[in-house]
């Protein structure tokens, strides 16, 4: 395959690179190296990727549709793999514009050029967000999912919503992925996992948001890669399939895994619910079994110390 890769710089684009260019396949990574969170991150990860003699960059944001068209025209993709967003669920209450630019125009710009291209399929992360304030548990892809709850989950749903019009309108091949909180190596370190890892080893407190009573499908980020490269694989026109662990775990009990992996007590701080937040996400996985043989296989107790052993070397 020649994989026209947006966002290879961000934690499940590097792996995701990572693990097409170690079977082979040719990756174009695009990616703004933004200040979302600190760049070295995502320099450190693409200076991996370099190692690849299959393996070409260029940084650049996907609002930019000059560059981004020269880029993939150049490149004539097989297949497209469309990761790059702007994250974050509290980020979005104040910086609203970067994700109307990113998620949505740039959004647009990707699918016209696969609309004019026709890839073999188009494959695009979506979010377990989508799902808002959901109460009919384990969450799967026919619930109605109209009503977010935040602005980065309402993008991620336009998102799905521009893909199947376009699989109508124009016969593009085309599949989203509804992550569920993944964690893992090189993770984003504006993530809970990393941040409670980065406090606690400086002895400052954690914020512990809903006063620990979060639930969440932690999914470790091999299963995910997995997912990711089988949905690759498996053309199919508007098909949406939710990538999770299919366990739901209370962010208390994790935060028991985290310091018993690092020796540490943590000090806590609890607080309510933020805006944005939903309680509980808990993906039903069985769509993805049936058509993507998607069969995650790492747990919470065995991601933990995996994510430390990484963070401590790293750090």
């Amino acid at each position: 395959m020649k994989v026209f890769l947006t966002g290879a710089a961000g934690f499940i684009g590097f792996h995701t690179a990572l693990a097409l260019l170690k079977k082979g396949h040719e990756v174009f990574g695009y990616d703004a190296v933004n200040n979302y969170y600190d760049p070295k991150y995502k320099e450190n990860r693409l200076s991996l990727l370099h190692d690849f003699d299959r393996f070409t960059f260029r940084k650049g944001l996907l609002e930019n549709e000059d560059l981004l068209s020269a880029s993939y025209r150049n490149f004539e993709p097989s297949h497209v793999l469309h990761l790059a967003a702007q994250a974050g669920v509290r980020y979005s209450l104040e910086h609203p514009h970067a994700y109307i630019q990113s998620n949505v125009v740039g959004f647009q710009n990707i699918i016209e050029l696969v609309r004019h291209s026709q890839p073999e399929h188009f494959v695009y992360a979506s979010s377990s967000s989508v799902y808002g304030g959901n109460k009919e548990f384990p969450f799967h892809e026919k619930q109605n999912v109209s009503h977010p709850i935040s602005l980065y989950a309402a993008t991620k749903l336009a998102n799905e919503l521009v893909a199947r019009t376009y699989g109508h309108l124009y016969g593009i091949k085309n599949t989203g992925l509804r992550f569920f909180t993944v964690y893992g190596p090189h993770g984003r370190p504006d993530m809970a996992l990393f941040k409670f890892a980065h406090r606690m080893l400086k002895g400052e407190a954690i914020e512990i948001y809903n006063y620990g009573n979060m639930i969440r499908d932690f999914t470790y980020i091999d299963d995910i890669v997995d997912g990711v490269l089988s949905a690759l694989s498996h053309p199919q026109m508007n098909k949406v399939y939710n990538l999770g662990r299919g366990k739901k775990e209370l962010l208390k009990d994790m935060i028991a895994m985290l310091e018993k992996a690092l020796g540490v007590d943590a000090k806590k701080e609890f607080l309510p619910i933020q805006p944005g937040d939903v309680e509980e996400t808990f993906a039903d996985t069985s769509a993805a079994r049936e058509d993507l043989g998607y069969k995650p296989t790492v747990n919470l107790e065995q991601g933990i110390p995996q994510f430390v052993r990484w963070y401590q070397e790293a750090h």
